[in-house]
């Protein structure tokens, strides 16, 4: 990784410049970063990988959010302290798109992405320290959010994503922590599963970002 010129990135031997420096900031060209994300997509994910011209909106606001543009996120209306809540129609590339973007920014902490039905199995396995695991500073992108099952420790049920929001929230007031998560869920789906209180935690936890609901099935 190039500390001092975190906007230019080897792959291989190929370099991609994603902008460039002027005085003591970074000015993205959001053209280059659509070009090193298509390439690095394929490497990540085979040859079909493919950005789609219907997602530039999305992009536009993911790659702003995490190259860190003030100005463009405020007219966003993207909070900068906030993390990301993907949601979209199943197959439509959200889980795709978290794992490229971390690439574009190689400087800034990585976040390690994390299948919520795995915290479940955790959780079934070893109880409540899997959710004390979960909230501690780390930074995570939890996928698939809202269809795990409920958990079962000793025979007592727990909505364990449920608690591993609230343990990130109290993290997210206390030490400025963001937390990433994906889901099929809509806003009322989400409260139905977890209830009022996470539902109003989520809002404060996280920016969200909408795939429209008629998004193409990528995988099919």
């Amino acid at each position: 990784m190039n500390t001092t010129s975190p906007h230019i990135i080897l792959e291989g031997s190929v370099t991609y410049e994603l902008g460039n420096i002027q005085g003591n900031q970074i000015l993205y060209d959001f053209s280059k970063i659509l070009i090193y994300l298509d390439a690095k997509g394929k490497l990540l994910f085979g040859h079909t990988f493919k950005l789609f011209d219907e997602d530039r909106d999305i992009l536009f606001k993911l790659c702003n959010y995490f190259i860190k543009d003030e100005a463009n996120c405020k007219k966003l209306n993207m909070d900068l302290n906030k993390g990301i809540l993907l949601t979209g129609p199943v197959g439509c590339g959200k889980t795709s798109l978290m794992k490229l973007l971390r690439h574009m920014v190689p400087h800034q902490k990585p976040y390690k992405i994390i299948p919520s039905r795995n915290i479940v199995f955790g959780f079934n396995h070893i109880g409540y320290k899997t959710i004390e695991d979960y909230g501690n500073g780390q930074y995570f992108c939890f996928d698939d959010l809202g269809v795990e099952p409920i958990g079962r420790h000793y025979g007592q049920d727990c909505n364990v994503m449920g608690e591993v929001l609230l343990s990130r929230y109290d993290l997210f007031l206390q030490h400025k922590i963001i937390t990433h998560a994906t889901t099929n869920l809509n806003a009322r789906e989400l409260e139905d599963r977890y209830g009022k209180r996470v539902r109003s935690r989520m809002r404060e936890l996280f920016n969200l970002v909408a795939f429209d609901n008629g998004s193409v099935d990528k995988r099919s």
